[in-house]
């Protein structure tokens, strides 16, 4: 059986009632970034089950437009925390009663996967009634960024839970989280069901979980309004990768508006705004790189970490910063490390093997072998691919993967989940796509 084989073979395995998990074992359920990447992957193949993928996670759509980073199709599947009940998403009146989800949300990554399964079925009118359908869902959701996460009408929105980025676990959010004191009593006992999986060293530590689940029950407090989470939260971060992805679906939505003849007036209203905002406030010519800011705090984030790249891909930076962003990936490729490790490599907060804080991540892969591709960097863009296809070859169908190339000949598999769903729909995509 061939790797393509291989990688639609594990989309199958991990394919529920029309919609797919990203491992059968670790995350039971539906994620909203997770499904936007699978039905990336299986846009190139079985359209049908694109378009489904897309389908099943809008069907748990607020009424206030925000997509929950997961969708919880069974109530009966026990295996997860925290499950819907601990959620408890009914506390806002605008949450579907069913099916049931969590109460934050992920990386805005629908616009340009519309956008791409568009563009490679142009021909098909099945295709195209349904972008029209989910076209003003987007928008909806879009708007819920603006209105519900940006108090200052910066074009920039916040997330206020590590789990809303993507990255749950960079040590990028050390310092605001380590500013939450968790007394007893201020979070309800839970037990956690990941380290019963997965190896507890490639986890989030106990100290960490006990701060996401604080941090969930704020968002219960106030019934997951963001005006109020915003006034008392003490992680309130806008996120250079989240709002670079915000604008790269924002400027896809703008080219499907044109192509299908909708409007996209207020879309292009936002994307101004957030254009206007992005580079002057996030970008630290020190460091090279965009960083985050702590609203909280008011202050940018110095770190070197993947969030900083991703811009190359929203075709953010002038041709200047982006030739430091190319020249810092091709230094750690020269350095013996494989492309891109999520966090700085000489940060004391660098960890090959943990969760976000410095294994190689394949759908960031994808992103930024595009972004490059942008800008005319090829060589880069060609390591980016090449580096992640060379790890799943030896490694496996893993979530994510050991970035230094010494200690990749001693492994012989990858981090985290196995037969990954993002992992495999990456793969497919760049070897049919791209």
């Amino acid at each position: 059986m061939s790797y393509l084989e291989k990688a639609k073979a594990i989309i199958v395995r991990n394919w529920r009632d029309g919609f797919s998990v990203p491992t059968s074992e670790l995350y039971p359920f539906q994620w909203m970034w997770d499904s936007g990447f699978v039905a990336l992957g299986t846009s190139t193949y079985n359209i049908e089950m694109s378009l489904s993928e897309i389908g099943k996670m809008f069907s748990g759509q607020w009424d206030n437009g925000m997509i929950p980073h997961i969708i919880f199709h069974s109530e009966n599947e026990k295996t997860y925390f925290p499950n819907f009940d601990f959620w408890n998403c009914q506390v806002n009146a605008g949450a579907p009663t069913q099916p049931k989800s969590s109460g934050i949300t992920q990386p805005a990554v629908f616009g340009f996967i519309l956008k791409d399964i568009l563009q490679n079925h142009w021909g098909n009118d099945e295709v195209k009634n349904f972008v029209k359908s989910i076209f003003p869902k987007l928008v909806n959701y879009h708007r819920f960024l603006y209105t519900y996460r940006d108090p200052y009408e910066e074009g920039l929105f916040f997330i206020y839970h590590p789990w809303e980025s993507g990255r749950d676990n960079s040590p990028l959010w050390d310092a605001s989280m380590s500013k939450i004191d968790i007394q007893p009593g201020m979070i309800p006992d839970y037990q956690r069901r990941d380290t019963s999986i997965a190896n507890a060293d490639e986890r989030p530590t106990q100290d960490k979980y006990d701060r996401y689940v604080y941090l969930l029950e704020l968002g219960k407090k106030y019934n997951y309004d963001g005006q109020q989470i915003a006034e008392e939260s003490p992680f309130l971060i806008q996120d250079n990768m989240m709002n670079a992805i915000l604008i790269k679906s924002n400027e896809s939505l703008i080219e499907i508006a044109s192509d299908l003849s909708l409007d996209a007036g207020q879309i292009k209203e936002w994307q101004q705004l957030s254009l206007s905002n992005y580079d002057k406030k996030l970008w630290n010519e020190e460091l090279g790189m965009y960083v985050s800011y702590d609203m909280r705090h008011q202050s940018q984030m110095k770190h070197k970490e993947i969030g900083g790249i991703v811009p190359l891909f929203a075709q953010i930076p002038d041709a200047q910063k982006a030739g430091k962003i190319n020249d810092y990936l091709t230094n750690l490729s020269d350095r013996g490390y494989y492309l891109c490790p999520s966090f700085d490599v000489d940060s004391p907060y660098f960890d090959s093997k943990r969760y976000w804080r410095g294994p190689v991540w394949p759908q960031m892969n994808w992103m930024i072998h595009k972004g490059l591709l942008s800008y005319g960097y090829k060589d880069t863009a060609e390591t980016v691919k090449s580096d992640l296809l060379t790890l799943i070859h030896k490694l496996g169908f893993y979530e994510y993967f050991e970035s230094q190339k010494e200690k990749v000949d001693q492994l012989s598999q990858g981090y985290g989940g196995s037969n990954f769903s993002w992992t495999a729909s990456s793969y497919i995509h760049l070897n049919t796509v791209s």
